[in-house]
C-alpha cells in the first residue's frame, strides 16, 4: 500500500484566492501604459503561468503588445506594484488553515511548488502565518528558466523535503498542476473552483475535491 509522507501544494488557486491583489496591481501598471483596466474575471483567467506571463496576457487583452514593449521591463513594474501589497485583499479558501494543521498534526511534510515570483509567495505565506507550516518553498524564480509544467521544479521541492516521489503527492488547480505532476510521476488532487479555463473534473486528476475539509479524505483513498 502507498504511504503518503509528503503533501506539495500550489498557491494561487488552490490555497489562496490571489486574484484580487493581482488586479490591482495590474491595473495600476495598466493605466500607466494608458490601457484600459481589467476586470476580476479576466484577471483571473490570466494567472497561472507565472508573472512575465501574466503581465503578457494583460497587454495582449488590451490592445496587443507593441513591437516596442517591454515584457520583462513591464513584469518588473508590475511587481513593484504587488510586492508589499501581496495580502491585502487576498484570503485563504475556507477549510485551508485547518487542513494544513491537521496534515502537520498527522505527521505530513508539507511544500509549496507554484510558477508565482518567490518574494511575494513568502510574504503571502507569513501574512497568514504559514511560512512555518510548509518545510520547503518554490517559486516561478526559485530555478531560473523552470516553472510548472517542467517536473524539475517539482522535483526539486521534493529533494528539499527529503521525499520520494512514491510517497509524495500534489495539490493544485489547473493542468500546470497536473502536468507537473504526471511528468514527476506523483499523484494529484485538484480543487475544484480555482483558476483554470478547463473543469477540474476534466483535468485528469488523481481526485478533484469540491473544498478543502475533503482533502483528508482524498489522500487515504490515494
Amino acid at each position: 500500500m502507498r504511504q503518503i509522507r509528503c503533501v506539495v501544494f500550489d498557491l494561487d488557486g488552490t490555497l489562496i484566492d490571489s486574484a484580487p491583489d493581482l488586479r490591482r496591481a495590474l491595473n495600476k501598471l495598466l493605466a500607466e501604459e494608458q490601457r484600459p483596466a481589467l476586470a476580476l474575471d479576466a484577471v483571473v483567467g490570466m494567472i497561472g503561468d507565472g508573472a512575465m506571463k501574466l503581465v503578457e496576457r494583460a497587454f495582449t487583452a488590451t490592445g496587443g503588445i507593441g513591437k516596442h514593449q517591454d515584457i520583462p521591463g513591464l513584469t518588473k513594474r508590475f511587481l513593484a506594484h504587488y510586492e508589499g501589497y501581496a495580502a491585502e485583499d487576498t484570503m485563504t479558501y475556507p477549510g485551508v488553515m485547518e487542513t494544513l494543521a491537521g496534515l502537520r498534526a498527522n505527521g505530513m511534510v508539507l511544500g509549496i511548488c507554484t510558477n508565482k515570483p518567490a518574494a511575494p509567495t513568502h510574504e503571502i505565506l507569513r501574512e497568514f502565518g504559514l511560512s512555518s507550516t510548509f518545510a520547503a518553498v518554490f517559486g516561478g524564480d526559485s530555478l531560473p528558466g523552470i516553472r510548472k509544467p517542467d517536473p524539475r521544479l517539482l522535483t526539486a521541492v521534493l529533494d528539499a523535503l527529503g521525499c520520494g516521489a512514491a510517497e509524495a503527492v500534489m495539490v493544485g488547480d489547473n493542468a500546470n498542476d497536473v502536468g507537473v505532476a504526471r511528468a514527476a510521476g506523483v499523484p494529484v488532487v485538484v480543487r475544484a473552483g480555482g483558476y483554470t479555463s478547463v473543469p477540474a473534473v476534466d483535468l485528469g486528476a488523481d481526485a478533484v475535491i469540491e473544498s478543502f475539509d475533503q482533502l483528508p479524505a482524498a489522500l487515504a483513498r490515494l
